[in-house]
């Protein structure tokens, strides 16, 4: 398992608008596997890989995977006199999990380490009722020590992300950033898998832009392409853990990749299902079917583009999701990669 590309595709900064630090490490990790790779107006990379074996009816059926490049983080708003940095979220932050964060101001001359934390009293000269009240993400500030030289060096709609390096424990991978970039990581590895395999399909990976805020990428990219498949590759929920109840855990880590039929977004096609489910159990392959009850992704995209497509999403379970303590199960990531794999070359 390439766990070196993982962690350097975790660790490069790219919030919705702002990929193309994701979008240049790819380009750099594909060379080769496409027939043709460009970049669209919104900046997704648009990867195609032609079939390779004439179809027995008709024309290659276009099997189309959407990866999102882009991590939740934040744009800078507002630089006050003082040098305190202003922020406006890109993508859904639970304000619980932004307390005393190391996060990354990235600007066009260069990056910048900085803190975050809420406005307000600390703990020392605080009331109860103050340190009970639950800041809103509007609330952070960026601290960069640089005091009135930083309105020098940072704009308004710089990138800031959280500043967090990749880790391995047990079996686990942790890292800030999984969502998504376990989809480019699967993009890349099952391209790889293909090697010289002889499929009728011909395959289109999107390294979608600004899922976070919409799937907004996946939309104009599955609108160019026209997929006959659509296969939404992401992460989804694993409540596996204390004060969730079983109902609710929606995966379980270390049973298998996620075969996603339902959320807000879309609604799988059954046959797709049914075939994807059939391929995994004659491959031995672990899986669970998934659903949530809101939430998106941009397999949704690609079934709604032009006339629709055919569309289910394959996922990963992943602990603590939308946190710089992101976490799954590198056998669910295997058999992720390994169902990918399969359904490509049969497709």
């Amino acid at each position: 398992m390439n766990i070196d590309l993982l962690r350097r595709l975790c660790e490069t900064p790219g919030v919705p608008g702002h990929e193309h630090r994701v979008r240049d490490l790819i380009k750099s990790e594909i060379e080769g596997l496409f027939d043709e790779v460009t970049t669209d107006p919104m900046g997704s990379l648009l990867c195609r890989r032609n079939s390779r074996k004439k179809p027995k009816k008709g024309d290659p059926k276009k099997v189309m995977l959407l990866c999102h490049m882009d991590e939740i983080g934040f744009l800078v708003s507002h630089v006050t006199d003082k040098g305190f940095v202003h922020v406006q979220p890109v993508g859904g932050f639970d304000a619980r999990n932004l307390f005393s964060r190391r996060v990354l101001v990235s600007t066009d001359d260069g990056d910048y380490k900085g803190v975050m934390n809420p406005g307000g009293k600390p703990i020392h000269i605080s009331s109860p009722e103050e340190r009970k009240k639950v800041p809103e993400p509007k609330d952070f500030v960026v601290d960069l020590g640089l005091g009135d030289s930083t309105k020098d060096l940072i704009k308004v709609g710089d990138m800031v992300t959280m500043d967090e390096p990749m880790i391995e424990i047990g079996e686990k991978v942790v890292s800030k950033a999984l969502d998504n970039r376990i989809a480019c990581w699967l993009g890349i590895e099952a391209i790889k898998a293909l090697g010289k395999s002889k499929h009728e399909c011909e395959i289109h990976v999107a390294f979608t832009c600004q899922e976070e805020v919409g799937l907004r990428g996946a939309r104009t990219a599955s609108f160019a392409i026209k997929p006959d498949i659509g296969l939404g590759i992401d992460v989804t929920l694993a409540c596996d853990t204390p004060g969730v109840p079983e109902q609710d855990r929606t995966t379980v880590q270390g049973e298998g990749f996620g075969l996603h039929v339902k959320d807000s977004s879309f609604i799988a096609d059954r046959d797709l299902v049914k075939e994807i489910e059939a391929l995994a159990q004659k491959e031995e392959i672990s899986y669970q079917r998934t659903m949530l009850a809101a939430g998106g992704q941009d397999g949704a995209a690609a079934q709604q583009a032009a006339a629709g497509a055919k569309a289910v999403g394959i996922v990963v379970g992943t602990r603590y999701i939308h946190t710089v303590t992101e976490m799954i199960h590198k056998s669910d990531l295997q058999a992720a990669l390994d169902i990918l794999a399969a359904y490509l070359k049969k497709a």
